[in-house]
């Protein structure tokens, strides 16, 4: 490969929504596209799925909770491509709402995979995302209302513009050490590890569109995250409301926005629209 080729990748994306937003990408960027997938087996059943579509996308294996295979998958990008035009951070899990395990595991185990293995992905990766780049965090509406079950001091915490990243990880571990302890809800937490780690997602994306602005302003990379609706994937099952292609139309609206866009930036985005949260 060209290092002027471009190239999109999306994470988790051997089912569900990012199945369907690589399929999407796939028809509709210009450029090669990535599946990447935990399990390397079910990664390349899901490209041999699209292949027989017409489509072709690429496979490359991705533990996102593994450091080691994130940054194999950098070398890999810096060395085909030159770097990385498009990111979607999909990969994620969430507990059942009938789970018997115990809070505290399920704080530890989601946060660790959707929040800090997600800004994993983004510390590695964003450094070879090329100019006019865009990354999508997929984050949930349930984030917003994780913040809005949050006591009056958190909530202020997490919406101050001065926040920073080393902040919002303090914050993070101190969610998963109080829900260790026991003391979360005293302490004024929400009772959702899925919508904390979210939260955090939604508020990671504010922070690294401030830091792209000050560093790389010039190179006119967008970065927001995003919440697909409630679809019936594995994670939610039949309750959802929504199929697996309505949930990919916003990831992948702005995966493609135009390379003149200059908004949105570090926003959270659901049906396309700019969400207050």
């Amino acid at each position: 490969m060209s290092s002027c080729s471009r190239v999109a990748l999306v994470t988790g994306a051997n089912k569900g929504i990012g199945f369907a937003i690589t399929r999407d990408l796939c028809r509709q960027f210009s450029g090669d596209v990535v599946l990447t997938a935990r399990d390397e087996a079910r990664g390349r059943a899901a490209v041999q799925q699209l292949q027989a579509e017409g489509l072709s996308p690429r496979f490359h294996q991705l533990d996102i909770d593994d450091l080691q295979s994130i940054r194999a998958l950098r070398d890999f990008l810096r060395k085909e491509y030159g770097g990385l035009n498009v990111l979607v951070n999909n990969a994620g899990i969430a507990f059942k709402f009938d789970d018997p395990t115990p809070f505290d595991i399920q704080a530890e185990v989601t946060l660790k995979t959707n929040f800090f293995a997600t800004r994993n992905v983004c510390n590695e990766l964003l450094p070879i995302i090329k100019p006019h780049g865009r990354v999508v965090n997929i984050s949930s509406l349930q984030g917003s209302r994780a913040l809005e079950q949050c006591c009056q001091p958190l909530q202020e915490m997490f919406c101050c513009e001065a926040l920073t990243e080393g902040d919002l990880v303090d914050l993070m571990k101190k969610f998963v050490e109080d829900a260790k302890n026991g003391v979360h809800e005293g302490e004024g937490w929400p009772n959702s590890a899925y919508g904390v780690s979210k939260l955090g997602v939604t508020v990671l994306s504010r922070i690294l569109a401030r830091q792209l602005d000050e560093k790389r302003k010039a190179d006119r990379i967008l970065l927001n995250a995003c919440c697909p609706g409630w679809v019936k994937t594995d994670m939610a099952g039949d309750f959802g409301s929504r199929s697996v292609e309505e949930g990919a139309e916003t990831p992948v609206y702005l995966a493609l926005l135009p390379p003149d866009a200059t908004e949105p930036q570090g926003q959270l985005v659901r049906d396309k629209v700019v969400q207050d949260w």
